[in-house]
């Protein structure tokens, strides 16, 4: 396969590309609905090339690996492999490299990852962080720099940069682009061929970015490609967390547009494509030594960037394509398709498929009656003899599989099932299950933030203490979330803080909602005029003496009629109210219950549960939640504060059990609550 710098060089002048991201998905289910899009997606959208994430530590090797795979040798895809190497040994990363070159992959995107070990001193600069161990690497330059020795130029090297400067507090300037310049200029010094940006939403300190880059005295990135990252955005949480994490700036104007449509997820989508695709234009616009790239992180969703790249023209076309050698007035017919919208009817002349071939009746999505009558009274289920005999063309044109990606018809709507992902309360099936970066375990900052917001806890008092806090809105983030309450959670504040001052350390919850309507400030989702229902949980990290008795309680009759639990532990041993016996980490049927615990119902709609709670969705994110323990632990060193510290968290990790608690009486506002208090 090709270098990425080979493919671009051989395009002509002028013509932009775009590449794809994708991460390995957390479940089977996910990977293997993750195979169906890819095959689609590369046969409609033809990215020059895609990226398949690592995690961090090398936590999703395996997985990361066998994707890699997937794209590089089933689907004959120009695959480049992120691969990060802090806090990874060397022989980690060498198999890495080597499992890369065996499969054919020539492109690696190396990156620093989560702040090395070592980046954390005390007050008297002492360090108290962990170690560099032997063979480790410390920034993403000693990664290029290795490469380039071991491997010569059989690999093409990408690095990351940021537009508005890294931000993770690990040097005083802050977030500064002249800061991070001189590493940007180290590394490709060291041997990278071409950049990468961070997601950004601000165009104009994009366009600083580059012109500063193309102007530098050093003369490296005059020619050098420099792809700018577009984040599509899917949903408003979705992407306030996201540039908060990233320390992307949204500018107000783009946040204004948002927060009137915030309460409604199709409608944030639709305004998102057209945020993405107005930022895609300017720099396609503006000009360039090389050929415009764009790089799509993905989420492993298609329908939002497949509508970015159709509207920005980014989709390449080649000769012998059937659609290519249409003419750009379509084809006449007796009853036109009507063009479907990613949120209905489309009135932006825009996005009009011009140049593609039209259907015919008998690939509408909804079936028709065919009458004898010369003309149809009722058009929308009726159809004349005539109509309903036009052929329509082949269903595996790229011209209909771009289609089916943006949602369109029955094919459509099953493709594009999981478009409004819920993190780790999706739906397990979906290859966007879990957390939204895609990036495995990590506790989202440096060792210094770390130690900063939580401290050196000796007790377990400590650590109930930083719940608290947390709760009471002191605190900012805890390891398990790096946001505060938002107003849904506030109203059940008071019995949160209870639990947790009995050391049942909570890390997601509800209310119970019975039929609010769907504007509703609070509790308020999807399209207006709609009502919404939610089953009051909880989840919690509880001591393994705790549990005992808490799990006698939930088996009781009285009670075990209107609960279903999960409980997992570090170890891996697994119990739920579906079988109410322990299980081998190893036993994993799914055949346990689904709880829908979010549902709205909205005019026009099937039912919609965004939030679903299961044993396959649990047991994924129960690996995830232990390995945040030991994230954590690993924060602190060497040094008697620190081993203490560490040696209190590896401890807890070890007895607590994560149990997710479901009352299903949702007209019961207190139900829940009132059973785990009393």
């Amino acid at each position: 396969m090709e270098k990425i710098t080979t493919k671009i060089a051989a395009l002509p002048p002028g013509m932009p590309y775009f590449s794809l991201e994708f991460f390995p998905p957390k479940t089977p289910m996910g990977s293997s609905n993750l195979r169906a899009r890819l095959d689609r997606m590369s046969h409609s959208l033809r990215p020059l090339f895609v990226t398949v994430t690592w995690g961090a530590g090398g936590s999703t090797a395996d997985r990361s690996m066998e994707l890699a795979e997937l794209c590089q040798r089933e689907l004959g895809l120009t695959t480049c492999l992120h691969l990060t190497c802090t806090n990874m040994k060397r022989d980690v990363v060498n198999r890495a490299l080597e499992d890369a070159k065996a499969l054919g992959v020539r492109n690696i995107l190396a990156l620093r990852g989560d702040p090395p070990r070592s980046d954390y001193k005390d007050g008297n600069g002492n360090g108290d962080g962990g170690g560099e161990g032997e063979g480790e690497f410390e920034w993403a330059v000693d990664l290029v720099r290795y490469i380039r020795k071991e491997y010569g130029d059989y690999f093409c090297i990408g690095v990351a940069a940021y537009p508005e400067g890294h931000a993770d507090e690990s040097h005083p300037e802050g977030q500064s682009l002249e800061h991070d310049l001189p590493y940007l200029v180290e590394k490709v010094r060291a041997g990278a061929d071409f950049v990468m940006t961070q997601l950004f939403f601000d165009v104009d300190a994009y366009d600083r970015f580059e012109r500063r880059l193309r102007d530098h005295e050093s003369g490296l990135f005059k020619t050098l490609p420099i792809i700018p990252g577009m984040m599509p955005i899917q949903s408003y949480q979705m992407i306030k967390r996201t540039t908060k994490l990233s320390h992307a700036k949204m500018p107000s104007k783009i946040m204004e547009r948002l927060d009137v449509v915030k309460g409604d997820d199709e409608m944030v989508k639709k305004v998102g494509v057209d945020i993405l695709s107005e930022i895609v234009t300017h720099i396609k616009n503006s000009p360039s030594p090389q050929p415009r790239g764009f790089h799509f992180y993905t989420l492993n969703l298609e329908k939002a960037v497949s509508f970015i790249l159709e509207r920005t023209k980014l989709i390449p076309c080649s000769p012998t394509d059937i659609e290519c050698a249409i003419t750009e007035e379509p084809l006449p017919l007796p009853l036109p398709l009507q063009i479907v919208s990613i949120n209905g009817p489309q009135t932006n002349d825009s996005h009009r498929r011009r140049t593609r071939r039209q259907s015919s009746i008998g690939s509408d999505p909804h079936n028709r009656i065919i009458i004898t009558a010369p003309r149809t009274s009722n058009p929308s289920y009726e159809a004349t003899g005539l109509e309903a005999g036009v052929p329509a063309e082949p269903v595996n044109t790229r011209a209909n599989t771009l289609a089916i990606s943006e949602g369109e018809g029955s094919l459509g709507r099953e493709a594009t099932w999981d478009d409004f992902p819920n993190g780790r309360w999706g739906d397990a099936r979906s290859p966007a299950y879990g957390e939204i970066d895609g990036y495995g375990v990590s506790l989202h900052m440096s060792i210094n933030q770390a130690i900063k917001l939580w401290g050196y806890p000796i007790s377990r008092d400590d650590i109930t203490d930083l719940f608290i806090r947390h709760i009471e809105g002191s605190l900012s983030a805890i390891p398990w979330n790096e946001e505060g309450l938002n107003e849904e959670t506030n109203t059940i504040k008071s019995q949160l803080l209870k639990l947790n001052q009995k050391g049942w350390w909570t890390v997601a919850s509800q209310p119970a909602v019975n039929g609010v309507r769907s504007t509703d400030q609070v509790f308020g989702w999807g399209p207006r005029n709609g009502f919404v229902f939610q089953k009051a949980f909880v989840e919690l990290f509880i001591p393994s003496s705790d549990w005992k008795t808490l799990r006698q309680k939930l088996s009781e009759e009285d009670i075990s009629s209107m609960v279903s639990w999960y409980a997992s532990n570090a170890a891996g041993d697994y119990i739920s109210s579906d079988t109410s016996s322990s299980s081998s980490s190893s036993s994993n049927s799914g055949n346990g219950s689904t709880n829908a615990v979010t549902w709205g119902a909205f005019p026009g709609k099937e039912i919609i549960t965004p939030t679903i709670i299961e044993e396959v969705s649990f047991r994924a994110w129960a690996e995830e939640a232990f390995g945040i323990w030991g994230e954590w632990g690993r924060v602190y060193g060497p040094g008697e504060k620190g081993q203490v510290s560490r040696g209190l968290i590896e401890g807890i990790e070890s007895d607590v059990w994560l149990v997710n608690i479901i009352h299903h009486g949702y007209v019961e506002k207190e139900g829940l609550w009132s059973m785990l208090l009393d």
